[in-house]
């Protein structure tokens, strides 16, 4: 008997071995939500500004540059968080190959269509479309 069949099966790394990425794909993820942090911050108090205000006021609001520019910051930002916690989550549980693949491709499909919708309505009222 050697030494090598003495290891406990979970000591033998399954595929190819590490993929190099997961300290990328942390960092992001750390950056994305400190980004939420200011921006959301920003965003809780542009929204208590306007709880009284009509739809004329809120729309010159969010028409102007700045705030267009944060929202749409804010926006992605939460899209592609939201992106990477569903991934590392699919990832974990999600244990048959072509659900997993499946899943991922529909949670990126879907955040890029929100993240466009979104980044298209702020430019339409930014702009005066």
């Amino acid at each position: 008997m050697s030494a090598k069949d003495l290891r406990h099966p979970i000591k033998r790394a399954r595929g190819l071995g590490s993929a190099q990425s997961g300290v990328g794909h942390w960092w992001t993820q750390r950056v994305t939500a400190t980004a939420l942090v200011v921006l959301g911050l920003w965003f809780l108090a542009t929204v208590l500004r306007l709880v009284h205000a009509d739809y004329a006021t809120a729309h010159a609001v969010v028409a102007r540059p700045w705030n267009a520019v944060l929202l749409i910051a804010f926006v992605i930002a939460m899209f592609w968080h939201a992106v990477l916690g569903l991934q590392v989550v699919i990832e974990d549980y999600v244990h048959t190959r072509w659900k997993e693949v499946s899943l991922l491709v529909l949670v990126k499909f879907l955040a890029v269509l929100g993240a466009l919708a979104s980044v298209l309505a702020v430019l339409r009222i930014a702009l005066g479309a």
